[in-house]
């Protein structure tokens, strides 16, 4: 275990007028508080704080981030408290080791729940200091390296949860050794089979290329001493993650990957990289769309370097990557790079400093913005996933700005990353001048124009196509919103209605007063609930006129049978000859009152009984919890099954424009001849007639005939008469009837 002197003597490696006093005052307050606490190896407890600050020493951090890591389980696993940190180190270093506490188990309903409400503790306390970050990804790091002491569940579980969120997170700060190594753990333990395998296949290939990798080394640093660069080459070698991570997303084998050795040039200055870059070019081929420059636009998380392969010595593709030390330094530490003495000196950055000093913070506060939208764990946990695990790819407003996005994203994609009400009035987009589908996967320098308007709304369906998690939750936030302002419109209608039966006037002013009685939050809760049938209309009567009796029956008995039909049908509003009755005299459907339909892409939640139905047609709508309205021609027998249900009776009519028409389904049962071409025939009337089969089945099938039924989409009744009749006329057709017409 790392003694007091040898801590001290670390830092003062990087930082020479390090402040002594303060951590030999937080190593002997941590050592005394966690005694002879024990870890499942055996081990002190006191040697995993202490192995936390060395991997931060590693780092080059300041006194007071190495000071908390010494603390940073003392609030939770001792009995320090958070007053006496405040006391001894001052406020500052209280709030760094209380945000740092482990989180307590949460009373959630899974343990996804309890991980994502933890990751937004995380991301809230990161957001507020970096140094937050840099402390509790070491002591991850550490608890990685020990991981084999556990039980092999919990370390599975732990490994799982590296891999997923502090490995990506990792490197989403830029912090990219940090993350290698973090994946190199976990893999070792979530797949361990498949990690023996293929670092026992990298080491032979290592012993098999070493002569390869010196020459061509040795050629580049010929190269760039020719042309008086000063240049570090080194090769490196994949990870074993990296490389089984691209074998199972391309479905590679080892022989086909091509860039398990690659080499980085490190210069001094960023001429120097495009001085380097341009011998080497000039030199060797460029593999053409294997060039990418981080330098004039680096990434998010600050990455900066040049990206180039060529086809080089001895014929073989060799991937470079050239850098400045400065650019090294944050390509391995990332965010912590920002800490690194400057000006030959002193380092004063706080945690406030680091953040405005590198743009991996943009990452974060977008997420942290996403929290403030209310959207439930599991989806901020799965959107968070989704930008942690993506590349970049770096596009263009019309304008010149550049906005970063996850590889594979689309321009509903870039339209919310410009924001979320251009997103929400994306109808089409501009790529590069030319106009393109919006599914359309975006690359490196795109430039993108959005294309709006007032009247969208965004589709359900662009949920699958986004991958960002930005764009996923505003696409779902709008959907439920227009699906709630869809039952909400409903229920508005069905309350009107409802009121007028009972020589009541409906004003969604005289439901504030009763929300409580009804157990809802607001108004439009009270309309949405009426309009998915989970509140009925007679509870809201009932609770703004707590005298109102209702006198009808709602469970007649066989004997009522046309007395109840009689009440079901004045309750309901409407008026229409029942199925198995003899006919009546009766005035046509009433157009006042009755909530219009205009199909299933109106602006109501509107579904067809299974045999359809058509303008022309008399119809009715029943209720269906959760689900909207189901429109039923008054003909079907399927109206049976609600005699006893008044309540969900909806007065409904046909509100079709004359200027904007549509389809309407019905089902037809065909009888025809069973030769060869008679499909084929009976398909070219229905599509001579200007309607379209949705779906044909084959019910029975016999050596002569067979009988199909045919779900179609026809203008109005007229229409689908029509069509009937001429299927009849057809020599292939023996009988064509529509279905409970």
């Amino acid at each position: 275990m790392m003694r007091q002197y040898e801590l001290v003597e670390r830092v003062q490696r990087y930082k020479p007028d390090v402040n002594e006093a303060l951590l030999n005052k937080a190593y002997v307050y941590a050592m005394q508080k966690h005694g002879h606490q024990r870890r499942a190896s055996g081990d002190p407890y006191f040697s995993h704080p202490l192995e936390v600050a060395a991997i931060l020493t590693e780092m080059r951090l300041d006194e007071a981030t190495i000071a908390v890591a010494l603390l940073h389980d003392t609030i939770e696993d001792t009995s320090a408290t958070r007053a006496e940190i405040d006391e001894l180190f001052g406020p500052e270093m209280g709030k760094l080791v209380e945000g740092l506490t482990k989180l307590k188990k949460l009373d959630l309903v899974s343990r996804k729940a309890e991980q994502a409400e933890n990751l937004r503790k995380l991301l809230l306390a990161i957001s507020e200091d970096v140094r937050v970050l840099l402390v509790k990804l070491a002591d991850r790091l550490h608890n990685m390296r020990t991981l084999g002491h556990m039980r092999e569940d919990k370390r599975l579980r732990i490994a799982e949860e590296t891999m997923e969120i502090y490995a990506p997170l990792a490197g989403r700060m830029g912090m990219q050794g940090m993350r290698e190594e973090l994946e190199e753990l976990a893999f070792r333990y979530i797949n361990p089979e498949a990690h023996r395998m293929v670092t026992q296949r990298l080491s032979e290939i290592s012993e098999r290329a070493q002569n390869v990798l010196t020459d061509i080394e040795d050629a580049l640093s010929q190269l760039f001493e020719k042309h008086a660069i000063k240049a570090d080459v080194t090769s490196r070698r994949k990870k074993p993650w990296s490389v089984f991570r691209k074998m199972e997303s391309k479905a590679l084998s080892f022989e086909q990957l091509s860039d398990i050795f690659g080499f980085r040039v490190i210069v001094d200055t960023i001429e120097d990289c495009y001085q380097a870059l341009g011998a080497i070019h000039t030199t060797w081929s460029m593999v053409p769309g294997r060039f990418k420059d981080y330098i004039s636009t680096s990434k998010q998380n600050g990455y900066r370097s040049i990206h180039t392969t060529i086809v080089g010595p001895s014929r073989q593709r060799v991937e470079l990557q050239i850098r400045t030390h400065e650019m090294n330094e944050v390509a391995e530490y990332g965010v912590a790079a920002h800490s690194i003495y400057k000006d030959g000196g002193s380092n004063k950055s706080t945690g406030s400093d680091l953040t405005s000093e590198t743009g991996a913070y943009a990452w974060l506060r977008r997420t942290i913005e996403q929290l403030a939208e209310g959207d439930n764990p599991e989806d901020f946990l799965e959107n968070t996933k989704l930008e942690l695990f993506q590349d970049q790819v770096f596009c263009f407003t019309p304008k010149g700005m550049v906005i970063a996005l996850p590889r594979g994203a689309t321009p509903i994609d870039f339209a919310y990353a410009v924001h979320t009400g251009v997103g929400d009035s994306c109808v089409g987009a501009k790529v590069n001048g030319r106009i393109m589908p919006l599914m359309t996967v975006l690359k490196n320098g795109d430039e993108v124009e959005i294309i709006r308007s007032k009247a969208q709304v965004p589709p359900a369906a662009w949920e699958s196509i986004v991958v960002t998690g930005k764009a996923r939750a505003a696409i779902r936030r709008a959907t439920r919103n227009a699906i709630r302002k869809q039952y909400s419109g409903l229920g508005t209608r069905i309350l009107e209605r409802a009121f007028e039966r009972t020589g009541k006037t409906f004003s969604k002013d005289s439901l504030k007063p009763v929300l409580s009685r009804l157990a809802r939050k607001d108004i439009e809760d009270v309309l949405s609930s009426v309009g998915r049938g989970e509140l009925s209309s007679a509870d809201v009567i009932k609770a703004v006129f707590p005298d109102y009796k209702d006198e009808r029956v709602t469970a007649p008995m066989p004997k009522q049978r046309e007395e109840g039909w009689s009440r079901i049908r004045n309750a309901a509003g409407m008026l229409f000859q029942l199925p198995g009755r003899s006919p009546r005299t009766e005035p046509s459907q009433p157009k006042n009152g009755a909530v219009p339909i205009r199909g299933v892409r109106g602006d109501l939640p509107v579904s067809f009984a299974p045999e359809g139905a058509v303008p022309g047609d008399r119809i009715v709508g029943i209720l269906q919890p959760g689900s909207g309205i189901t429109i039923y021609p008054i003909q079907s027998p399927s109206l049976t099954a609600f005699d006893d249900q008044p309540e969900r009776w909806i007065d409904v009519r046909w509100d079709i424009d004359e200027n904007n028409r549509e389809r309407f389904p019905a089902r037809i049962s065909v009888s025809a001849i069973n030769a060869p071409g008679s499909l084929a025939d009976m398909t070219q009337v229905i599509a001579s007639n200007d309607a379209n089969i949705h779906t044909l089945s084959m019910v029975r099938t016999a050596p002569d005939f067979t009988e199909m039924l045919i779900d179609i989409e026809v203008w109005d009744v007229k229409h689908l008469n029509r069509l009937l009749s001429q299927l009849k006329e057809n020599p292939s057709v023996s009988t064509a009837v529509r279905v409970n017409g």
